[in-house]
């Protein structure tokens, strides 16, 4: 969601930050501003809307060699001028950019500045203005900003700019992600590596409840009572030509078609010398060791671990729950004796993950994360880690991540369970390889399925997705994928649920996407779609090679039975994509949403 982007050096600090924000721009936002330090002072430009817009209206002339930027995405306050990021304190001496929800701001507004005019609607215009309160109290502006900080209920990443202290910027985070980049003669600020990788690739990792002093010549982490920290940068691990969309029209499109390779690189990353697919011994250990796995994630990353709980009870024979994250954290279940956490996040910084992972490490339970950031808050604070390997995901809505984590998730599967005499009963090196190939076939296959989603998707209101088995979970991804970028309302559900209550939604031409991929129930979903014909539905059929039916829509190359949700959720990610495209909609950007949840 929001995002930050800070600059203090020898350069124009105007462009570096308006094209930081760009880089920031999939993380989803409403509106956007700079603030820089002049000679005369601090002078903001920020603007509803996109970054374009911003660039309009910041005045080229001003020269600035410090300055901090803000993507946002509402949380308090509608979207608008006002309400957009930098604020400022009532002198304007102290000025902030902030990503993550105060919850006590309402409280510190009544209790400290109830004689103070706020210009804006949001949580953030507290923080700013309290800095500038203590500071009229007698306090040094560090000692200030801590004590501000001490007050603070919430998830937090701070910039602040003080008018009286031009060479400096003040840094803090709190639950929510927050880096200082290093230079020659510069340093900089991001809440993610990718929009500062314009001037550097040497990052120091901040953690929670800490603060930052960045001038152009020196960083000096602290913590909130004042003990300097020392910690040395690590090195992104990012191709700056990933992040480019190249010739294609949109991220999502490039990020599909990188799916094969994906998938290739994965399985090359897992793969021992002898050939053999290969995972951190003391993960497997901890695998094996407990009588429970718990799969948190949200959203896609969900949908990824229903399929995963399939994977690992059929090839390592280990019990398996999947949680929402947003409610494991408030209502965590009855717990097994030799409890494992697995936490499943494209970003690695998904708030409601990470609330669950603090209260799993206060506990004592041990925790592994499947993320593709190295580095990222999840990763770090797990015990364990497996990485994806999937390279950058610009588009809001995730599809290479996707496969990636199935990927992933059944490698780890066949390693613990070969470890104890199961295992995946093919080679998975080769049904893997075979996996890639299938979906380079379905990605070359895009006019095809163009063609049926301008058919049953270009004016719908409504669509419905049913399967059975390992078919249900891709059904709700594809469902997911399709109200996510298209607007469309889709529902994903269980063939067999039909008859419970959803049935009564059919109407003439409601379009139904069902997928017949599993030997096991073909006929029984199979007989869904004739119920749902008979009430009036626009059937479109996507089975598997060998199960294919005359009537069937599209049929996907043939792969092994366990490992289809890694093909047949590629024309679904496609027939989204599509739709979204036909109905005029924003495909890598779509409205409300931000790519990384940052907050509760």
């Amino acid at each position: 969601m929001c995002g930050i982007v800070g600059y203090i050096g020898n350069t124009d600090a105007k462009e570096i930050l308006l094209r930081g924000l760009e880089k920031l721009e999939y993380r989803g936002y409403d509106s956007a501003g700079i603030a820089v330090q002049t000679e005369t002072g601090v002078q903001v430009f920020k603007e509803k809307g996109r970054i374009a817009d911003l660039r309009e209206i910041v005045d080229p002339a001003v020269e600035t060699f410090t300055g901090i930027g803000h993507t946002r995405w509402a949380t308090h306050g509608e979207p608008s001028r006002e309400n957009a990021h930098p604020h400022q304190s009532t002198t304007e001496r102290f000025t902030l950019v902030h990503n993550g929800v105060i919850e006590n701001y309402l409280q510190l507004k009544r209790e400290y500045l109830a004689d103070v005019t706020f210009n804006s609607e949001t949580d953030t215009e507290v923080i700013v203005q309290l800095v500038e309160k203590f500071v009229n109290e007698g306090l040094e502006v560090n000692e200030a900003f801590r004590n501000t900080l001490s007050l603070l209920h919430g998830s937090y990443a701070l910039a602040l700019l003080d008018r009286e202290n031009p060479d400096t910027i003040y840094v803090a985070k709190n639950k929510s992600p927050l880096l200082v980049g290093l230079g020659d003669v510069f340093n900089v600020v991001a809440s993610d590596a990718m929009a500062m990788l314009q001037v550097t690739d040497r990052y120091v990792e901040l953690m929670d409840k800490e603060m930052v002093t960045v001038t152009k010549d020196s960083v000096t982490l602290q913590k909130l009572n004042g003990e300097v920290v020392e910690r040395a940068p690590f090195i992104a691990e990012l191709d700056a030509s990933d992040i480019e969309k190249g010739t294609y029209p949109h991220y999502m499109l490039k990020e599909i078609d990188e799916q094969p390779a994906v998938i290739r690189k994965i399985i090359q990353a897992y793969q021992n010398e002898a050939g053999e697919l290969s995972i951190d011994p003391e993960i497997v250990e901890a695998v094996n060791h407990t009588d429970r796995i718990y799969i948190v994630a949200a959203g896609t990353s969900y949908h990824a671990g229903l399929v995963g709980k399939e994977f690992i009870e059929k090839m390592a024979k280990i019990p398996v729950e999947v949680h929402v994250a947003s409610e494991f954290a408030y209502n965590m279940p009855l717990l097994s004796e030799k409890p494992l956490f697995v936490f499943i996040s494209q970003s690695g910084e998904t708030a409601d993950s990470r609330a669950c992972l603090v209260h799993v490490k206060e506990l004592g339970y041990p925790a592994l994360t499947i993320t593709n950031v190295p580095g990222s808050t999840l990763s770090r604070e797990a015990d364990y880690t497996l990485l994806l390997h999937a390279g950058p995901e610009i588009a809001v809505a995730s599809t290479k991540a996707y496969t990636a984590q199935l990927a992933v998730l059944a490698i780890l599967a066949h390693v613990a369970g070969k470890a104890k005499g199961l295992g995946f009963e093919a080679d998975l090196v080769q049904e893997l390889g075979i996996v890639a190939n299938a979906i380079q076939v379905l990605v070359d296959t895009k006019v095809e399925i163009e063609y049926i989603a301008r058919e049953y998707l270009s004016v719908t209101r409504n669509a419905f997705f049913i399967g059975r088995a390992l078919d249900y979970y891709v059904g709700l991804e594809g469902a997911l994928k399709l109200k996510e970028i298209s607007y469309i309302q889709a529902e994903g559900f269980a063939g067999g649920e039909l008859k419970h209550g959803t049935i009564a939604l059919i109407e003439e031409g409601t379009p139904v996407i069902a997928l017949a991929t599993q030997p096991s129930v073909n006929l029984s979903i199979r007989g869904n779609v004739k119920e749902v014909v008979a009430r009036g539905a626009y059937p479109c059929v996507i089975s598997m090679n060998g199960l294919e039916e005359e009537d069937d829509r599209f049929v996907l190359p043939e792969v092994n039975e366990m490992l289809t949700p890694l093909i047949s959720v590629v024309p679904l990610q496609l027939l989204a994509y599509y739709a979204a495209l036909h109905r005029d909609c924003d495909v890598d950007k779509p409205r409300n949403l931000a790519k990384s949840v940052t907050v509760e």
